[in-house]
């Protein structure tokens, strides 16, 4: 082996962010075991981030995926990123994401997809600070909930509901986070009911079709400084009595728009 070569393998083991993308042209087994084998040979002592892109194939189970993302645990990855493509049932992902001590970001789902969120019983994550479900399926409201319970730390939550079966099964969205600083929603699903519970709250998106929808701040936000509403419809007056103290508005209800600041 050249010495270009050796240096060129020693920085890559030394990589702090790996990033694998499954589309089916090999075994997934085979695509399995070589995303294994450099995980393993990574010598940093914290992986930074692992971004998994699997285009799901008939015979793929959440136990394979399983496999890779506890690899990555081991070695106390700080940030995931798993996108599953499937033209089928919902992928439910794999119960072991719920035991990483060192998780501090998880990014589930994708606009072309669909991951099942299915959590029967409230789980800890207390390392997580940043949580994104990107078009992902929910079992029933109970599923939200304890998904979130668990996160006594989390700061940063981003929901996108645009999927046509994201909420089927679900009456309410709840979320309950007393710690959330940073909370983003886009919600193109008619006749949706969330219930937002985050005293912490600084800064608050909303983007979409709202029209029939029901959203409340269930608890007073006196440090709510921004708020980002953008939607097509009439806003909710929930919405508007929850935004006494923000400095900076931005408010646009197709066709107005309005930007206020107090800074």
């Amino acid at each position: 082996m050249s010495v270009l070569a050796k240096r060129w393998r020693s920085l890559w083991k030394m990589m702090p962010c790996l990033d694998f993308e499954y589309s089916g042209r090999t075994s997934y087994e085979t695509f399995s075991n070589n995303v294994c084998r450099c995980l393993l040979s990574h010598q940093a002592p914290v992986l930074q981030s692992l971004d998994l892109w699997i285009y799901f194939t008939k015979g793929t189970s959440s136990i394979d995926i399983g496999i890779l993302v506890g690899t990555a645990f081991g070695l106390h990855v700080r940030k995931l990123v798993l996108n599953i493509f499937t033209g089928g049932e919902p992928f439910k992902f794999p119960s072991s994401l719920y035991n990483c001590e060192t998780l501090e970001t998880l990014e589930l789902g994708s606009n072309l997809g669909s991951v099942l969120v299915d959590v029967p019983s409230p789980v800890c994550r207390k390392s997580l600070r940043t949580l994104r479900l990107i078009e992902v399926d929910y079992k029933d409201d109970e599923s939200i909930i304890n998904l979130l319970s668990g996160c006594i730390n989390l700061e940063n939550l981003v929901v996108n509901l645009n999927g046509d079966e994201s909420c089927e099964n679900v009456e309410t969205f709840t979320i309950a986070v007393p710690s959330l600083q940073r909370l983003t929603i886009i919600d193109y699903i008619y006749d949706s009911v969330c219930e937002i519970n985050a005293p912490s709250l600084k800064y608050l998106k909303i983007e979409g079709l709202l029209v029939g929808s029901d959203y409340c701040l269930t608890e007073n936000v006196p440090g709510l400084v921004e708020a980002d509403i953008a939607i097509n419809g009439e806003i909710d007056e929930n919405i508007l009595g929850s935004l006494t103290s923000v400095k900076r508005l931005s408010l646009k209800v197709s066709p107005l728009e309005v930007r206020f600041s107090c800074d």
